[in-house]
């Protein structure tokens, strides 16, 4: 018999006894609150990596190792030039076949130093990087269905394949920078401490001024890079938008509309790129002055030295050199905080995708195989606050093995409501259980098992045959080609030249639309799970296709639990019962014949489909 109109929002009224054989639910988990804390500290920033290089910690030790050698000769150029200039050309008292033998040995020492060290940071950085990914994509694999709302393919696809890379190899070679600069200039300082500490201790002020500049300029370029990764994504999205609609640009005239508006967002990034090259370029010339200054002070005062005896030309030569060979590593030292924030803000953002994004929560209860059962009790659901309510106070309760067909109009909630079912969202309010146990006590894996999806958008990914059908499975490739046999896909598949190992592009795109769908249609046969969504599933086929799968649909839907949305109304005829939806709510419920006899809203749809 037809349900009258608001029956199913009476059913709700609180002084209404619970679904029977319904335990009521663990409370659910608090939603993830992402920070909104100031930037701490940069060395606390950097910390952050440590758990990625905990597994290469030798190659860091060898990168290390080469460092300090390489820091370790640079004083022995001045020292070698002192001796030369003391003994060599006024004594003569040095054999002169040891002088290219020290400056070839010496360079050899020194390349080799250097390669050790960029190898081994380069080992431990590429290392990094495949954990850092995989944590990413486990997470991404894993997190709570409203993240894929918030984030665009596009910048996700970005962060996770591109910014990982470029950032850790920035990273990388901007800290080999810091760590070989930092020994040169501690060697060189010390040994020119031993040659005259007091012309050292005025060289030594030159630091504190460095550091507040470079201080000062590092808060800036963090601030322009997350604009600049935000303006990189809002450009790459442009692209993706465009990749995807290219039709209806071409259709409506609208390449010019869209060339305007991807050079405004690649405009965008230039100018942040502008800045920040802008304030990086800054520290280098006021280094540069900084160190100009200090190094005309020292040269008149060792001047003034020699002049009065107490030091030797050498000494003299070898100190000069030595603090000229301090400018290479300070202005290094000054570039690196621009490499290094920018490292490390395209770091973060995979980072804290990581640390921040929910992972889903599900129960622990389990099961093999559902009876399939469904209860609704109450149910509503709305995606933000200030819209109207996807579905209403929805209660409904679905039989085992009972085929139900869902319809009415565009945005009536049918989707809403099959995709509460397998948990791609969560109700509001209300209860829904399978099997009597709330969804929310269902291990994960283990509710989604229960459940099979043909939608009439279908998702198939750039792979064989073979492992479109399995997906998720180690399937015998017998029971593949039987599921295509019952999509009436089998001969087709035979004759390609790869049978089941033929590659069929990204989302299926060297298949025809309804090749496509009864692919879709034989993984959903293959899965052979208890209870069945079928989206319009045969809405891509032709009429003679269609007749063979929905033959083939009608015996896998026996003795299981189906749900049907369909538009085409002749296609859920024989369905055990027909659920008419509107504005959320469940309006009226009865067979075909009944709803057609109610002249309610199924009979002004059926009318208006059939209508000649």
């Amino acid at each position: 018999m037809a349900l009258p109109l608001g029956t199913s929002a009476a059913l709700c009224r609180p002084t209404d006894n619970p679904t029977p054989n319904v335990r009521p639910p663990t409370p659910p988990p608090q939603p993830h609150a992402f920070p909104t804390a100031p930037t701490p500290p940069f060395l606390q920033r950097l910390t952050r990596l440590l758990p990625y290089l905990r597994d290469s910690r030798a190659g860091l030790l060898v990168a290390l190792a080469g460092a300090a050698l390489t820091a370790a000769t640079e004083p022995a150029i001045p020292w070698l030039l002192g001796k030369l200039l003391d003994q060599g050309f006024a004594g003569g008292s040095i054999p002169l076949w040891m002088v290219p033998a020290a400056i070839i040995g010496l360079f050899f020492v020194r390349s080799m130093s250097g390669f050790i060290a960029q190898y081994g940071l380069a080992w431990t950085a590429n290392r990094a990087v495949l954990k850092l990914r995989e944590n990413m994509f486990a997470q991404l694999l894993k997190s709570a269905p409203a993240v894929f709302s918030q984030q665009t393919a596009s910048g996700m696809t970005n962060t996770l394949v591109y910014e990982a890379q470029a950032g850790v190899t920035i990273l990388s070679s901007s800290v080999l920078t810091l760590v070989r600069d930092s020994l040169v200039l501690l060697a060189l300082l010390v040994y020119l401490f031993t040659l005259n500490w007091q012309l050292t201790l005025i060289v030594a002020l030159l630091f504190p001024a460095v550091a507040l500049v470079i201080r000062a300029l590092g808060k800036r370029l963090h601030r322009l890079t997350l604009e600049g990764q935000k303006a990189t994504d809002d450009r790459a999205y442009t692209v993706e938008e465009n990749m995807l609609a290219w039709r209806i640009v071409r259709l409506h005239g609208a390449e010019a509309q869209q060339g305007k508006r991807f050079f405004g967002r690649a405009d965008r990034v230039r100018q942040l790129m502008m800045k920040a090259v802008v304030a990086g370029g800054t520290m280098t010339p006021v280094t540069q002055m900084l160190a100009a200054c200090a190094l005309s002070v020292v040269i008149v005062i060792a001047l003034w030295q020699s002049r009065s005896g107490t030091s030797t030309v050498g000494d003299f030569v070898a100190f000069v050199t030595a603090m000229l060979q301090l400018v290479a590593p300070a202005k290094h030292l000054s570039d690196v905080m621009a490499s290094l924030t920018r490292g490390l803000a395209a770091v973060e953002r995979g980072l804290d995708f990581i640390a921040t994004s929910p992972a889903e929560q599900g129960g622990t209860h389990t099961a093999e195989r559902a009876r399939g059962e469904i209860v609704l009790s109450c149910v509503s659901l709305r995606y933000r606050d200030d819209t109207a309510a996807a579905v209403d106070d929805l209660s409904l309760h679905v039989r085992a093995g009972e085929t139900v067909a869902l319809v009415g109009p565009s945005g009536a909630g049918k989707s809403s409501l099959v995709n509460l079912l397998p948990r791609f969202v969560d109700p509001g309010s209300g209860i829904i259980s399978l099997d009597g146990v709330p969804l929310a006590e269902w291990n994960l894996l283990a509710l989604r098992r229960q459940f099979a999806l043909v939608s009439q958008d279908v998702v198939l990914f750039n792979d064989t045959v073979a492992a479109n059908v399995a997906l998720g499975t180690d399937m015998p490739r017998e029971a593949v080609r039987d599921a295509l046999r019952a999509a009436s896909l089998l001969d087709f598949v035979d004759s390609l030249p790869q049978g089941l190992d033929t590659l069929i592009g990204h989302n299926g795109n060297q298949l025809s639309g309804g090749q496509r769908q009864r692919l879709a249609i034989a993984r959903a046969i293959a899965k052979d799970a208890p209870i069945l969504i079928l989206d319009e599933a045969t809405s891509a086929l032709d009429s003679e296709s269609e007749r063979a799968v929905q033959a083939a649909l009608e015996r896998l839907m026996q003795g299981r639990t189906t749900l049907v949305i369909a538009h085409r109304l002749s296609t859920i005829e024989h369905a055990d019962r027909v659920l008419a939806m509107d504005a959320g709510r469940l309006v009226e419920q009865g067979t075909h014949a009944e709803l057609l006899a109610a002249g309610g809203l199924y009979a002004r749809l059926h009318a208006m489909q059939f209508r000649t």
